[in-house]
């Protein structure tokens, strides 16, 4: 199955600008797991999707999309598994392709986040998501989906969208004022949200979201849903602007834990997905 059942001539490798790394993993998934099937799940949705984009007026496709096979799991926990991911994101980048990321739970992001910082050493990070993610620790692990936005902070700069969640040693943490932090609510009183987001990026910009950013009413399939998110439009607005001012040199889809008899979120998912490959393809 590949990203959007497009037609073979536009699926090679050699062609491709994008590159699919589904990686169906959610060993420390805490609450509702699940994760592990979000990458089967977007894909399944993107073969349903229109291929002409009503916004930029194109049919993103033709910049040519790979989907590789799923990223195995491995069971010696979730610093091996980032090994892996980071092997297999480093392949696209050597290629010169963009790598799109599709988890499975966030943990798996600093993989991909070490391969490029590695190719770009001035990198920066937009983190979407509702949880700040930045506990030390968490359940015996450093590498739990639950400290992903702290280990990235130590490789490079975050900026964190969307927050609405967080344990009272993140707020400590937060407090020092390392990490640009926009909440879903602060965002919803101001007019220039995303041009102070863009203040604090580098050149160089890896993009990761994690679904439950939205709200839950317009995202209900993800590991710990939270109230009082962005919504669709929000979430494009500042993509659509970093896309256009930034050099983006990859990103990822995490979170998406499909529930049975309800396409809607992998379908937005998957729309999230293409939409993105969209701005990046237009722009170049």
């Amino acid at each position: 199955m590949n990203f959007g059942g497009i037609d073979p001539a536009y699926e090679t490798l050699e062609k491709a600008a994008f590159v699919v790394v589904p990686v169906p993993y959610d060993l420390t998934t805490t609450y509702q797991g699940g994760a592990r099937k979000g990458p089967s799940a977007i894909l399944e949705a993107s073969c349903n999707m229109e291929l002409y984009d009503e916004e930029l007026e194109a049919e993103i496709y033709k910049a040519g999309i790979h989907t590789l096979a799923p990223v195995e799991a491995v069971a010696s926990g979730p610093e091996g598994m980032l090994e892996r991911v980071e092997e297999a994101v480093a392949g696209v980048l050597e290629l010169g392709k963009t790598p799109v990321m599709l988890g499975g739970e966030h943990s798996i992001t600093l993989g991909a986040v070490r391969a490029v910082r590695k190719r770009y050493p001035k990198l920066s990070v937009l983190h979407l998501d509702a949880h700040a993610d930045m506990r030390s620790s968490y359940q015996g692990t450093p590498y739990s989906h639950a400290c992903i936005g702290r280990r990235m902070k130590e490789l490079c700069p975050v900026v964190q969208v969307g927050i609405r969640s967080m344990s009272v040693e993140e707020a400590a943490f937060l407090r020092k004022k390392t990490v640009p932090l926009f909440s879903a609510a602060a965002i919803r009183k101001d007019r220039t949200w995303v041009s102070k987001v863009l203040r604090h990026l580098s050149r160089d910009v890896y993009i990761s979201v994690d679904l439950d950013a939205f709200d839950p009413s317009v995202m209900p399939a993800t590991g710990t849903p939270e109230p009082g998110g962005m919504l669709w439009h929000d979430v494009l607005d500042v993509i659509r602007e970093v896309c256009r001012k930034r050099r983006i040199v990859g990103f990822d889809i995490v979170e998406l834990a499909p529930i049975p008899g309800m396409v809607a979120p992998d379908f937005l998912a998957a729309r999230l997905a293409y939409r993105m490959m969209g701005y990046l393809s237009k722009k170049s």
